[in-house]
């Protein structure tokens, strides 16, 4: 099985994360590629940044798409996920539908940990676009600056710890979600120290596109994820031009 996961943003440094994780999670034989956005931004914060990121994603799978099973959108909010379930032939998994399902099947409450307060109202729209706004216990978030985007795992550790126990304590969470990227991976060093299960969206996404690929549950061929109708383009790059044209005919 070959996974195709994807770095909606231009960090190399988190796209590392996210190879090192994805590859801890994979089963023995999966293939994992990791590719990152060309453009973009350094990390997505706000809903227009996440416009940017989910084109900047189309891109890349347009790119990197050819041979693989199926496909992971590595960025939480999960940017341009349904249109480029439209795009492909094979399973697209987002960070955050897997990192909830995995918190669902673990928990009735869960709460989100993030690295920036303002990310809080994108994903807690995202929360709800997934209909399970009642099941968010809290979203807490660094409230420090971040050095880099790479090292926020370390720059900010006790903290980050600090908030898990108290979405545990104080916001009466059965589960912890570690949002965003540049937490690949953080959820196993605090595995055994929160008194509650917590999830890492990298490693989820993985299990669950693993899943889905197994299945060879088809693709759509009608209904609300059929392939987008021809019309006249213009502009668009020539990889994202091409698969375009091949899943119209395909």
């Amino acid at each position: 099985m070959r996974l195709l996961v994807v770095n909606p943003n231009i960090s190399e440094d988190v796209s590392a994360l996210i190879g090192a994780e994805a590859a801890r999670a994979a089963s023995a034989g999966t293939e994992v590629t990791v590719a990152t956005a060309r453009f973009g931004m350094a990390y997505i914060e706000t809903r227009f940044e996440a416009l940017i990121g989910a084109y900047a994603a189309a891109c890349a799978i347009s790119e990197h798409y050819d041979g693989h099973d199926a496909v992971v959108i590595a960025a939480f909010g999960d940017p341009g996920i349904a249109g480029i379930r439209e795009l492909l032939d094979v399973p697209v998994v987002g960070m955050t539908e897997a990192a909830l399902a995995s918190a669902c099947l673990l928990g009735k409450r869960f709460s989100v940990v993030a690295i920036s307060g303002r990310i809080r109202a994108w994903y807690r729209e995202c929360v709800e676009d997934n209909h399970l706004g009642s099941r968010l216990a809290s979203i807490r978030a660094l409230d420090q600056p971040l050095r880099g985007i790479g090292t926020v795992q370390q720059d900010h550790a006790a903290r980050l710890e600090q908030l898990c126990r108290l979405a545990v304590d104080e916001d009466g969470a059965d589960v912890v979600i570690l949002a965003g990227a540049p937490l690949a991976g953080l959820a196993r060093t605090l595995q055994g120290r929160i008194a509650v299960p917590v999830v890492d969206g990298v490693s989820s996404a993985v299990r669950h596109a693993e899943s889905l690929a197994a299945l060879r549950p088809g693709s759509a061929r009608s209904g609300s994820f059929a392939p987008p109708p021809e019309k006249p383009n213009a502009g668009l790059p020539q990889a994202l031009s091409a698969m375009l044209a091949r899943r119209r005919s395909g």
